[in-house]
């Protein structure tokens, strides 16, 4: 799953001024005064990143390169840790960034001394390495409470000293995200935040404050939920009107933790949905719809956002519309009429609701008119409705859904015959999904076998091992984890070992959610490998692109993303803030490789994802790319990096339709939406990348 997701301050027609503000002051030197776009801060000149002097060791081209590799050596790590003792204060910044990224908790004790640094930038990079660092222990046994105080203890020490409210800010989001090991831990670090909010009273404070309780909320759900202080502090900030649209990111994530521990209340819910932020307008939709206790007044509330200006609010009032305990009668006429809406992404989303509408004659009647509907479908951009629609009617009438299968299956259009596939599962049709497993495309294959599964099982064996011989790393993982238990063990066995010596032997990174599944199905039938490397014999070497001529040449770089039929977007890339990330992309888009390839994947108010050869995510750039996280947020019009684990990325990439802030500090920020919001926002699943083209200074 990909995703295994800004800083816009009004409404969508506003997007582009905003993003581009947003997009053009992460090429300053100092990075966390992005959140300073908030107060309208204008474009900066950026700092190349290049090598220092010859003299002054570590370069920073160096330190960029032991990072890249993760540090694999004694040395690597002797270069990093160097430059964290630079008197070059660029080059300790991103010494100390790299120090984070390598998710080393015994690190941090090397990291915490530059929280005292004479410059705020490097105190912010070293407060969110500090954070990055922490994450280690995700990924091994968990932390003792002490080693999570001794972590805590420098970070709230500086906050009652630290003069600078974007550091203070870093901090503050850095305690947030820890991961606390008691109950105590998380109460003591929601209290150190709560009197941060007393003392600090410049946006930029509340803004630290907010991400700090939003990732505590959503973090530490299972040691605690917020306090009443907490609460309180956050229904202040989602109600600040007169922060105006400075405010409004506070406000979104105020309103996003308080949702988390279903803490809204009536009045809260109403203000959202009249907030001069869509977002914010948005997220009143998903407050009303989860509510506990509803109140009546939430139905006026999700009335509101359907008949409001911004798609993504009609999205969230439609899917409020069908909470658990609504009136379905209701629900199912306005969803119904919702399905003609001028924005294809609200009728798409309209229609998939519909799927609990079956007893409702005006629904079933316009999804079997939208199936039926296939005059067009063969013109670009024509084919969604009756394709969501059919998967949509399998469940709501099974009998017209079988009726109308024929005609997609026999489409030339794969995705069509893919949605097909969804429905037969659905319907339990399996000579259809035989059949469907036959298919010339991959994706096809792998939606029936994925259905084979549900409703056949091992009864289906023959089907699932003849798709092991096929190229696509999607289709061999659906095929191995159907044969997982088999009782046909002798048949399977042999089929799955040719087909991981096939894929080791390819040498290909991407190709580990295949090998991976293979190796877990051998292992159910005692047949496992001797090892499941983390890189396979044969694949490529790691090593770095980075170089200084690419750095100073990429110094401000923008990207023009054309998508064929839509129009353009601009990006701006964040070469001071992803190195490697940003000249893996450049090198790849000016070698042609994105032009033609699709976005692929498209779910309504999160985001879109495309760069795939194969159109689905298991499918990407042979060679993985590091990880890149940082301070940069994933908010509406960022761009990341699509992974399926730690340094896992494919050269796929992901655009946020919403403030994600579930993603922060997870996948990497490489770019960010400079203009044509809206054109992302019309994206459709398998539009085209026409053309990506890089613009530099030079």
């Amino acid at each position: 799953m990909m995703i295994r997701k800004k800083l816009t301050t009004e409404d969508t027609e506003d997007t582009e001024v905003e993003t581009c503000s947003l997009a053009c002051e992460v090429q300053t030197d100092f990075f966390l005064r992005v959140l300073r776009v908030l107060r309208g801060v204008s474009l900066v000149v950026p700092i190349a990143l290049v090598p220092m002097a010859a003299s002054a060791q570590p370069t920073r081209l160096a330190i960029l390169q032991a990072e890249d590799r993760r540090a694999a050596t004694t040395n690597d790590l002797a270069i990093i840790r160097s430059g964290a003792h630079s008197g070059d204060p660029q080059t300790a910044q991103i010494a100390i960034r790299a120090l984070g990224r390598l998710e080393r908790p015994s690190l941090i004790p090397e990291i915490a001394p530059a929280l005292r640094h004479a410059l705020p930038e490097v105190r912010a990079e070293a407060a969110n390495a500090i954070g990055q660092a922490a994450q280690g222990w995700k990924n091994g046994k968990p932390p003792a409470a002490a080693a999570v105080d001794a972590v805590v203890a420098p970070l709230a020490a500086r906050l009652k000293v630290e003069a600078d409210a974007d550091v203070r800010s870093a901090i503050c989001e850095t305690i947030g995200r820890l991961p606390y090991a008691t109950a105590s831990q998380a109460e003591a670090a929601e209290r150190t935040l709560v009197e941060m909010a007393a003392r600090g009273d410049t946006v930029t404070d509340r803004l630290g404050v907010a991400q700090g309780l939003e990732a505590l909320a959503r973090l530490q759900r299972k040691l605690r939920a917020p306090g009443d202080d907490a609460i309180a502090l956050l229904r202040q900030f989602a109600g600040r009107a007169n922060d105006g649209a400075a405010g409004a990111r506070v406000r979104r994530l105020a309103l996003e933790a308080l949702i988390t521990a279903s803490a809204t209340t009536a009045d809260v819910r109403r203000a959202a949905s009249r907030d001069p932020d869509a977002q914010m307008r948005r997220l009143a939709m998903r407050a009303a719809a989860s509510a506990q206790p509803p109140d009546a007044a939430d139905g006026d509330v999700l009335k509101i956002g359907l008949a409001d200006a911004s798609p993504m609010v009609r999205i969230d009032a439609l899917r409020g519309l069908h909470a658990p305990g609504a009136d379905r009668t209701a629900a199912c006429a306005v969803t119904t009429a919702a399905t003609a809406d001028a924005a294809t992404p609200v009728a798409l989303f309209a229609l998939d609701q519909l799927a609990a509408c079956g007893g409702a004659p005006a629904a079933v009647a316009r999804l079997v008119s939208t199936v039926n509907d296939l005059s067009n479908a063969g013109a670009p951009r024509s084919w969604h409705r009756a394709a969501h629609a059919l998967v949509t009617l399998a469940t709501a009438d099974a009998g017209r859904a079988a009726a109308a299968l024929p005609q997609f299956t026999g489409s030339r259009i794969w995705q069509l015959r893919m949605y097909a596939a969804r429905a037969a599962t659905t319907i339990k049709n399996r000579d259809v999904l035989v059949t469907l497993a036959k298919d010339d495309d991959d994706n096809v294959r792998e939606a029936a076998v994925d259905g084979l599964r549900k409703i056949a099982g091992h009864d289906a064996d023959e089907v699932y091992i003849a798709q092991l011989t096929r190229p696509g790393n999607q289709i061999v993982r659906a095929a191995a984890l159907a044969l997982d238990g088999t009782p046909g063990a002798d048949s399977a066995v042999a089929a799955l070992k040719t087909a991981w010596q096939r894929l080791v032997a390819e040498g290909k990174d991407n190709s580990h959610d295949a090998r991976d599944a293979i190796a877990k199905t051998l292992a159910s039938l005692g047949a496992a490998p001797k090892a499941v490397p983390a890189r396979i014999p044969g694949a490529k070497a790691a090593h770095s692109e980075l170089n200084a001529d690419d750095l100073r040449r990429l110094a401000a770089p923008r990207a023009r993303v054309t998508i064929r039929g839509v129009g353009t977007f601009e990006l701006a890339l964040f070469t001071m803030q992803a190195p490697a990330t940003v000249l893996r992309f450049v090198h790849l888009a000016e070698a042609g490789y994105y032009n033609g390839l699709t976005f692929h994947r498209v779910v309504p108010n999160f985001v879109i994802q495309g760069g795939s050869p194969g159109a689905n995510e298991y499918v990407g750039d042979a060679t993985f790319m590091r990880d890149e996280v940082g301070l940069w947020p994933h908010v509406r019009g960022a761009v990341g990096v699509s992974t399926r684990g730690r340094d896992t990325g494919d050269a796929q990439i992901f655009v946020d339709l919403v403030d994600n802030p579930r993603l922060d500090h997870e996948y990497t920020v490489f770019a960010q939406v400079l203009n044509g919001m809206d054109v992302v926002d019309r994206v459709l699943e398998g539009d085209v990348i026409e053309k990506i083209e890089i613009v530099t200074s030079q």
